[in-house]
């Protein structure tokens, strides 16, 4: 806890990781099995009362949060202890794994499911096999995967400010658990909007999408508008004149021949290679969403 915004940051500081981690996770996963997580866990299922006991509660909510995430086998013991961060995950080979969550949250009960969100998605990511490099990277990519696959919404709920404190959960900032959570919005026409209970947590997650949006209405998408369209045709014409590939947006041209285009795809943010011959309809190959073009 600290003074309101004093130790919070904001914007997108890491928004390549987490762009690197949306794509790493339908490598691993195959669009396929993304598709299976298109309900999050619901407000009810994490809800955690003033009376109701701790050990049983914390231990209800770890189970939903192995159910949702499909982990078989994994019985989670959770204990409290005092530490510096939120919580802290033993990876072993399980069958179980053992978590220790900040003894402060014996009295901020409410933040419990988003807690347990990140660490059980740490057992995930173990179980996968899949990890970044260096801890910062690690963590960035359990949080983007937590908020992906219908978790992590409550990490970013757990985001508040009132006249004395603030609190933060989670590696990302607001915004960027709001674009995360809008990425998904967008896919499995999802809104976690009315789930949240923190005014600032909305507001993150309003931005978050702002730019969602933004991203799936820029050229060569056919979406984009007159502006960014007008500045793709100035770019083309650059490349088939032979100057060097423009850098101010998302796409590059590719001299060839035949000239073609590269951009990232909305979805996974996989990159995507098409030849420049206008209006054309493009398929990912990573995770098989079909793009409208005007190349």
């Amino acid at each position: 806890m600290a003074a309101p915004g004093s130790d919070i940051e904001h914007g997108y500081p890491h928004l390549d990781t987490v762009r690197a981690a949306i794509t790493a996770l339908y490598h691993r996963l195959s669009r396929d099995t993304v598709d299976t997580f298109g309900l999050s866990v619901v407000p009810g299922d994490v809800a955690f009362a003033d009376q109701d006991d701790l050990y049983l509660g914390v231990q209800r909510v770890a189970r939903v949060m192995v159910q949702h995430l499909r982990l078989p086998d994994a019985r989670m013991i959770v204990s409290f202890r005092e530490m510096r961060h939120a919580g802290n995950v033993e990876l072993a080979a399980g069958p179980e794994y053992f978590i220790e969550l900040n003894s402060r949250f014996k009295t901020h009960r409410r933040d419990i499911g988003a807690a347990l969100a990140h660490e059980v998605t740490h057992v995930y990511l173990h179980r996968l096999d899949l990890s970044f490099p260096g801890t910062r990277d690690n963590e960035i990519l359990t949080d983007t995967t937590a908020a992906y696959l219908g978790t992590g919404w409550l990490l970013l709920d757990a985001y508040r400010q009132d006249s004395v404190s603030s609190q933060k959960l989670g590696y990302l900032t607001p915004e960027e658990f709001g674009y995360v959570l809008a990425m998904r919005a967008l896919l499995f026409a999802e809104d976690p909007s009315p789930w949240f209970t923190s005014p600032q947590a909305y507001e993150a997650y309003a931005k978050g999408l702002e730019l969602a949006r933004r991203e799936q209405a820029r050229p060569p998408l056919t979406a984009a508008g007159w502006t960014g369209r007008r500045r793709y045709a100035k770019d083309r014409r650059s490349a088939q004149s032979g100057h060097p590939s423009p850098t101010g947006g998302d796409y590059a041209f590719d001299a060839g021949p035949p000239l073609s285009v590269s951009f990232p795809c909305p979805t996974c943010r996989q990159r995507i290679r098409v030849p420049v011959r206008g209006r054309l309809r493009a398929r990912c190959g990573l995770c098989r969403t079909v793009l409208e073009c005007d190349t």
